[in-house]
């Protein structure tokens, strides 16, 4: 998983990215292609 400043970029990558909050961060994950994962913060 990475940790970025802004998930801006990482969101486009993949068309399946899903944005989520949970336990007040956010992160990106995808369900098909797992390597697609981030978190903000």
């Amino acid at each position: 998983m990475k940790v970025k400043n802004s998930l801006r970029s990482l969101i486009k990558r993949h068309r399946e990215n899903r944005v989520v909050r949970r336990k007040g961060r956010i992160y990106v994950i995808n369900k098909r292609n797992r390597r697609f994962k981030a978190r903000q913060g």
